[in-house]
């Protein structure tokens, strides 16, 4: 027999046939400067942008980056790629609302502080201590890095809205 699920209160036995096909497609968060934000996914995480949508009558625009497979083939058609992108997994959207790079004091609400909420996304790294080496000589800020605290094979970072980005190596997961 397969693995199906971990059984806690409230937790369905089975998934509900209705449910068949329903997949978690991506993650919003918001970003006060677009530009920063695209530099911060695209080099420090090697994330791709595989689809811009601006919506001018609202003043903001989207962005759907993803992590895909070297190998992995994406469609140049942007009506193919739209329908590509909202079919895979973990993709990341970053929602711009014109105008908030321009406010010096305008910034968003990590999850992280009073009242606590979102708390933060997560990489998996093939290995946790080149990861650690990249970051650094990126400068990128740190929440936590791995020899802080007890969990010393997990990292915490922040995009540049302060959003936490967990780090994580697979293989050291299973202990």
């Amino acid at each position: 027999m397969s693995f199906n699920t971990e059984n806690y209160p409230g937790v369905a036995q089975e998934a509900p046939a209705e449910t068949q096909g329903f997949r978690f497609n991506h993650t919003m968060l918001r970003v006060k400067d677009p530009e920063r934000s695209l530099a911060f996914y695209s080099h420090v995480l090697g994330m791709r942008v595989l689809r811009r949508l601006d919506f001018e009558e609202m003043k903001f625009s989207l962005y759907f980056l993803a992590k895909p497979d070297n190998d992995e083939t994406i469609p140049e058609d942007q009506a193919e790629r739209a329908r590509w992108t909202f079919s895979q997994r973990g993709i990341l959207e970053l929602t711009h609302n014109w105008g908030t790079e321009d406010d010096a004091d305008f910034a968003y609400h990590d999850g992280n502080k009073e009242p606590q909420g979102f708390g933060h996304i997560c990489f998996a790294v093939p290995n946790l201590e080149k990861a650690v080496a990249w970051f650094d000589a990126n400068d990128v800020q740190y929440v936590k890095r791995p020899e802080d605290g007890k969990m010393k094979h997990i990292a915490f970072i922040k995009d540049p809205d302060g959003y936490w980005i967990e780090i994580v190596q697979a293989t050291r997961m299973a202990d």
